[in-house]
C-alpha cells in the first residue's frame, strides 16, 4: 500500500479483482466492509448532492480507498468507479487487521496515507466560505426537520445522512455541524439533533456572513 507493489503473489491472486473501464466498484449507501488498493488503472470517488454530480477523488496505483468504512463500519459515502480497466486488492477486515499484524509497516503507510489526507481536507477546508460549507447542511436540517415530542424541531439524519444529503464528505460535514452547535443552533440529545428554532436555524442561509466557518 504505498508507491510500490511489495504483496506476495498469493495475497494477490486470492483476493485481487479486475474491473473494467465504467464499472462501478460501489455506491454510495453500499456496505464499507472492503479496504481497496489499487493495483493498476484508476478509480473516480464522486458524490451526488444539492449541486449535482461532484468528483471527490481520483486515485491511482498504489492508493487505496475504502478506508472508513472498513475500519469504522460507516456505509460507503461517495460512488467509486473505474476510469480505466483497473486491478484492485479487495481485503475485508479480518485480512487487513491480520496483514498489518503480520506486517506493521502496513499500518504505517496507512497512518501516514490518513494524516496527508487529513492535512489536505484542513486546507482545502480553510479555502472554503460559509456558502461551500455551512449552507449545505443548513439546508440539509432544515428539510429533514420534523416535530418532536418536546419543544423545538427533531432532524433524524445521522453525520453519515447529513453528509450525504448535503453532498459533503464526512469531515466537512462534521466541521459544519460543529459550528452550528457551538452556536446553540442545533442541539445533540440521545444521539438525536434537535433545533430549538426552526427559523433561527434557516436565517444562516440569508445571513452568510453571521456564521463564521473557524
Amino acid at each position: 500500500m504505498g508507491s510500490g507493489d511489495d504483496t506476495a503473489p498469493g495475497l494477490r491472486s486470492a483476493y485481487q479483482r479486475r474491473v473494467a473501464a465504467g464499472e462501478t466498484v460501489f455506491d454510495a449507501g453500499d456496505p464499507g466492509d472492503r479496504l481497496f488498493v489499487i493495483q493498476s488503472g484508476e478509480i473516480e470517488l464522486a458524490r451526488e448532492g444539492p449541486g449535482g454530480h461532484r468528483v471527490v477523488a481520483r486515485l491511482g496505483a498504489g492508493d487505496f480507498f475504502g478506508e472508513l468504512g472498513v475500519v469504522l463500519g460507516e456505509r460507503c459515502a461517495a460512488r467509486a468507479v473505474a476510469v480505466k480497466n483497473t486491478t484492485l486488492l479487495e481485503l475485508d477486515r479480518e485480512t487487513l487487521e491480520s496483514m498489518c499484524l503480520a506486517q506493521p509497516e502496513i499500518a504505517i503507510r496507512m497512518i501516514r496515507v490518513l494524516v496527508s489526507r487529513l492535512i489536505e481536507a484542513e486546507r482545502r477546508l480553510a479555502a472554503l466560505g460559509v456558502d461551500d460549507l455551512l449552507r449545505p447542511v443548513v439546508r440539509a436540517l432544515v428539510r429533514r426537520a420534523e416535530r418532536s415530542d418536546g419543544e423545538g424541531m427533531r432532524i433524524p439524519l445521522t453525520l453519515h445522512g447529513l453528509a450525504e444529503e448535503a453532498g459533503l464528505s464526512m469531515f466537512e460535514a462534521h466541521r459544519a455541524l460543529h459550528q452550528l452547535l457551538d452556536r446553540k443552533l442545533v442541539h445533540l440529545v440521545d444521539d438525536t439533533l434537535l433545533a430549538p428554532d426552526l427559523e433561527a436555524l434557516s436565517a444562516c442561509l440569508d445571513a452568510p456572513d453571521s456564521v463564521a466557518v473557524r
